[in-house]
């Protein structure tokens, strides 16, 4: 036999598209080819294919050796396909026997020893592979990886020659079927929202914010608890569903990040510093990669200093903000990455760090917030002001609710929402608020007045109204009430600011 088919997959952003390797050995002078489209790493396969399989006591052809990687217009990168390769020259030169591949697919690069070697990525070819009938051979350092992935069939082995005496029958590798152990969510963090003293309209924030995922704005001057709130976001969160947890872990994989088995349902939380660009933050480069706003899928992503960020680079959120995904368009192709976060940002509210020290003017204090687009605040469903703790609250010994509390809560919210509507307040678009939310007359007059006097915007009067019918959905209420939209209005603090300094 000069001819193989072998499988394996390829990496495209979150997908894993498969990949037909067509191995053809002729008579001719000795020549290895790889066509289809490979990049350099790819192409350096030869070398260490070749190393690999005369390591592993096999002969290597001295022919003329043909690999195709099909489809060829789909571009192929990496060491992933290092094993699917040397098994298809082994079999296509007889030194297999006759076997037949078509339910197996290969994933791993190898050493020059032949030792394979784990690959980035592995969990989105694992998961086209959940429900199949197909064996998948992977590296066991990739096994804890794996490990997440129920209902998918692999083996794992940590040499060319230890597969290929599975194939051929003469030492098998046992099947693993994977089910991953979630542990107990009590033990998954070290930090609770009891921690935290007085700032209880912040808290109060951030329930609102856990139970319809809306984005929350933190102002006040340092040392308030900005940063030590936003920390506990997360803590009062439900934790991630077998389904989410998954499509984060993949992205993690993509950038080769470990993935810890016991914390793999704990929401992320991303805090990228200011100074960080355009492309850290959304994703991109040549080869497109996850940035942090795909790393904080189904988390939070915590922006520190909101207005040391380059406006640039802030602006850069908007688009992901509404759409819930980011789309990294390039000359030779077009990558998609999830970026489903919740936005917590913080903020001092004069260069100074408060506004009322006198120590800078209306002026200069408008032209440090001027730094925060419009457009931008226009998706911060709630802007909270944190005073300055007073001494007997910092003193005080009394521990606030704890994240467990709040957390049951949160998750009962969440629940009236998804038997109403099928998706979280947040979410909804114009239309589907419009059927959830009727006002009375009051409060229609109360909205109306609102509106005039912040000024707001479309998108911000019906994210006031998205923010009240959350505040309703925590009382256990069926209808927005006239109390409920004002306690949203209450949460403007960043506006109040402005339209106070512009009287000024």
């Amino acid at each position: 036999m000069s001819f193989a088919c072998v499988y394996s997959r390829a990496q495209v952003a979150m997908d894993a598209p498969l990949v037909t390797i067509e191995i053809h050995i002729t008579s001719g002078l000795p020549k290895f080819t790889i066509v289809g489209l490979p990049e350099a790493s790819v192409k350096e396969a030869k070398d260490r294919v070749r190393s690999a399989i005369i390591n592993s006591q096999f002969k290597f052809p001295q022919e003329r050796i043909t690999v195709n990687l099909a489809p060829a217009d789909l571009p192929k990168e990496g060491g992933r396909f290092d094993l699917a390769i040397a098994v298809g020259i082994l079999l296509a030169s007889n030194q297999l026997g006759q076997l037949d591949l078509r339910q197996l697919e290969f994933f791993g690069e190898l050493s020059l020893s032949g030792e394979i070697r784990p690959v980035l990525g592995l969990l989105s070819s694992l998961i086209a592979n959940v429900n199949s009938e197909k064996t998948v051979y992977i590296s066991a350092f990739n096994a804890s990886e794996a490990a997440l992935v129920t209902n998918c069939n692999t083996k794992h082995a940590s040499s060319l020659n230890q597969v290929c005496q599975d194939l051929t029958g003469q030492q098998a590798i046992e099947f693993t079927l994977n089910i991953p152990q979630a542990e107990a969510l009590t033990s998954r963090y070290t930090i609770d929202m009891a921690e935290v003293k007085g700032q209880a309209q912040a808290k109060r924030a951030l329930e609102i914010a856990a139970a319809g995922k809306h984005n929350v704005m933190f102002l006040g001057p340092p040392g308030t608890g900005k940063s030590m709130l936003a920390a506990r976001m997360a803590t009062i969160m439900p934790p991630l569903t077998e389904s989410e947890a998954l499509e984060t872990a993949t992205v993690y994989s993509i950038i080769g990040k470990t993935i810890n088995n016991s914390e793999w349902q704990v929401r992320p939380f991303r805090a990228p510093h200011h100074t960080c660009s355009a492309v850290a933050l959304v994703g991109g480069s040549s080869n497109p990669k996850p940035g942090e706003i795909s790393l904080a899928h189904n988390g939070v992503l915590f922006l520190d200093e909101l207005t040391e960020f380059e406006r640039k680079v802030l602006d850069s959120l908007r688009e992901p903000l509404e759409t819930r995904k980011v789309t990294i368009s390039r000359a030779a192709r077009q990558s998609e990455f999830p970026a489903n976060f919740q936005l917590i940002c913080a903020l001092n509210p004069s260069p100074t760090g408060c506004h009322r020290d006198n120590r800078a003017s209306p002026e200069q204090i408008l032209k440090y917030l001027s730094r925060v687009s419009g457009p931008f605040l226009d998706r911060i469903d709630l802007q909270v002001e944190l005073p300055k703790l007073k001494t007997h609250e910092l003193q005080s010994t009394q521990q606030g609710e704890s994240s467990e509390v709040i957390r049951n809560r949160v998750v009962a919210a969440q629940q009236r929402q998804y038997q109403r509507q099928g998706k979280l307040n947040a979410l909804l678009s114009n239309n589907e608020l419009d059927q959830v939310v009727t006002l009375d007359n009051e409060s229609l007059a109360f909205m109306a007045l609102v509106t005039d006097k912040l000024d707001l915007s479309p998108r911000s009067y019906h994210r006031v109204l998205k923010v009240a019918r959350t505040i309703a959905d925590l009382a256990a209420e069926k209808t927005v009430a006239l109390n409920h939209i004002k306690e949203a209005i209450s949460y403007r603090a960043f506006e109040r600011l402005l339209n106070t300094l512009t009287r000024v």
